[in-house]
This record gives structure tokens, C-alpha cells and sequence, in this order.
């Protein structure tokens, strides 16, 4: 049967696939389905890290600091 999703071959150690069995069995969904689920709160958590820390970047720099003359871009890029 065709699918539209990407699929994706993982093994787990152990300890995870115990975890990941006993919560999808609590959860009464498939096992694909939790890993599925865990993973998207797990991307969601990532880019939020990623914007705080991108924010705290820019809060800690000066108004200098964020300005970046065209001479210096050209020299970077060549």
C-alpha cells in the first residue's frame, strides 16, 4: 500500500524500546504512532531552544554589534 509519509528505519537500544512499548500500551495507540508523537514534541523542543537562545544572542549584543557593513559582507562571502 502507498504511502504519502516518509518512512524511517530505527533501532532502539533496549531500554528505549521497553519504554517506548509500555507507553504506547498506556497510551493504547501504536508503537509507530508514540514515536511518532515523542518525536514531533521532540523537534518542537529543539526549535524552541534554538529561537531562546538566537534571542539571548541578540539581546546580549549592541546596536554596533548587530550592524554589519556591506565591505565586511563582501569580504566574508569572498
Amino acid at each position: 500500500m502507498p504511502t504519502s509519509k516518509q518512512r524511517l528505519n530505527l533501532t532502539l537500544p533496549k531500554h528505549l524500546a521497553v519504554f517506548l512499548k509500555k507507553i504506547s500500551l498506556r497510551d493504547d495507540v501504536p508503537q509507530a504512532t508514540k514515536a511518532v508523537q515523542l518525536l514531533e514534541r521532540a523537534l518542537e523542543w529543539e526549535e524552541g531552544e534554538f529561537k531562546q537562545s538566537f534571542i539571548d544572542e541578540m539581546k546580549r549584543r549592541t546596536k554596533q554589534d548587530k550592524l554589519i557593513s556591506a565591505k565586511r559582507v563582501l569580504k566574508d562571502l569572498w
